[in-house]
């Protein structure tokens, strides 16, 4: 890919420079425009590779590729560069909506009309195992010179943000009132070649209702230790405990939560509870399956959930009791989001905020040879969140969020009105 570029540019140095650089510019263009057709390519050929065993009832894949967008130009340093885009037909569904499943360009999100920041891109090739090497050709396509990103300059850029991201560890948080946290163990491969980077991220809700990263740190999610190490640094720095937080049933981060923020509830996440249950049953029975799981965490209250749970062991528990136990034996920290403002229960039920992150590094399945280092790729990551949040929206209804920490009731998702005060004020009126 780099090396059509390359070519082309040694080919026409002389003419370029005797044209008065129209040529040169014209070169850069074809060169931007090449190479984003191949990126695009292979991008969405890596998508349907990892979706290739995922069949219909007729055999037939589920993700395929579908021709291509109609063409539209995109804004660089060195011009409007054409654009045909890769069409994805996907035909899969959200194991937790039941949504139509959707491809998303890293490389180019549909509403792009203008190349990204070095900043935004940077993080994104690294995690996705391209050497800093080649950060210099891939980014002169966009930004339209490449002074400034030579190796040396890119390992020096790196060595910031890892700097920026142990900064980032090392703040207060007594200042801030996280009342919902999110939580996961990321395991991404940057190259390299014996081990994986593995991050344990947390995103919290302020009282406010907007989102903010609250850590991200290298270690390993089965385990306790690194959780509580985690969780004992947010609170020796200020960090009051969480009311709720969500994550995966799998991680060591509970037990860790239990020691350090007793107080806080818990909440499993469904969009992993649905991929363990689906895992376990045989392909023909996981369509009725989703559709009885939907039945709980969609259901209208508590109440109508815990019956639709008693409806699923019931349906599933004889042919596959381990299958019925994973809902039933969890029921309570599944259900918990019940107790929270019904604008709540869409933001609480998952980790989305984490997924969706990292749902594109994610995709990614081969280690790429070359140098890397874990603090590196923590330092990458970091800075990916760091973007992202920027477009990150504050949950629904965030004027809930305050009563929420302060201890106000909710009952199938309603406010309950306190009588007390009134009653106590009448009381004092009669003596």
């Amino acid at each position: 890919m780099l090396k059509v570029v390359h070519d082309a540019e040694a080919s026409n140095e002389n003419t370029a420079v005797a044209s008065g650089g129209s040529l040169l510019d014209q070169i850069v263009r074809d060169g931007a425009r090449q190479m984003l057709a191949a990126a695009l390519q292979a991008e969405v050929a890596a998508y349907v590779e990892v979706f290739a065993d995922e069949l219909d009832e007729n055999g037939r894949r589920l993700v395929v590729r579908n021709g291509f967008h109609v063409e539209r130009e995109v804004t660089t340093a060195a011009g409007a560069v054409p654009v045909k885009q890769p069409r994805v037909n996907d035909k899969r569904t959200d194991p937790v909506t039941g949504e139509r499943q959707r491809f998303s360009s890293a490389i180019l999100p549909a509403w792009v009309r203008k190349s990204p920041r070095v900043a935004e891109v940077l993080p994104l090739l690294y995690l996705h195992g391209l050497s800093s090497n080649d950060f210099g050709p891939a980014l002169t396509q966009f930004l339209g010179t490449s002074n400034g990103l030579s190796p040396a300059t890119i390992t020096r850029l790196t060595k910031d943000w890892q700097d920026e991201a142990a900064s980032f560890n090392k703040r207060s948080l007594a200042e801030t009132d996280f009342v919902y946290v999110w939580v996961d163990g990321v395991h991404l491969k940057v190259r390299l070649e014996q081990d994986k980077v593995c991050l344990l991220v947390m995103v919290g809700v302020r009282a406010d209702g907007s989102k903010e990263m609250i850590a991200l740190d290298d270690g390993h999610p089965e385990s306790t230790e690194s959780w509580l190490d985690l969780l004992r640094s947010c609170k020796r720095r200020g960090m009051r405990a969480p009311v709720l937080a969500v994550g995966d049933g799998a991680l060591g981060f509970w037990a860790a939560v239990r020691e350090v923020f007793p107080e806080t509830r818990e909440q499993r996440c469904w969009f992993h509870k649905i991929g363990n249950v689906l895992n376990c049953l045989p392909k023909s029975a996981q369509p009725g399956a989703k559709a009885a799981l939907a039945e709980i965490w969609n259901a209208e209250d508590r109440e109508h959930a815990e019956q639709a749970a008693r409806a699923f062991a019931a349906d599933y528990g004889a042919k596959w009791p381990k299958v019925a136990a994973k809902i039933t034996d969890d029921l309570d920290v599944l259900l918990a989001f019940y107790d929270y403002p019904a604008e709540h229960w869409v933001h609480l039920r998952t980790t989305n905020p984490i997924e969706s992150t990292f749902a594109t590094v994610r995709l990614r399945q081969r280690v790429t040879k070359g140098p890397g280092s874990r603090a590196a790729g923590v330092a990458m990551a970091f800075k990916l969140i760091e973007s992202a949040q920027t477009r990150w929206r504050a949950v629904n209804a965030p004027h809930l969020v305050a009563l929420v920490r302060a201890g106000a009731k909710f009952e199938k998702g309603v406010l309950v009105e306190r009588t007390d005060d009134h009653e106590s004020g009448d009381d004092a009126h009669a003596a």
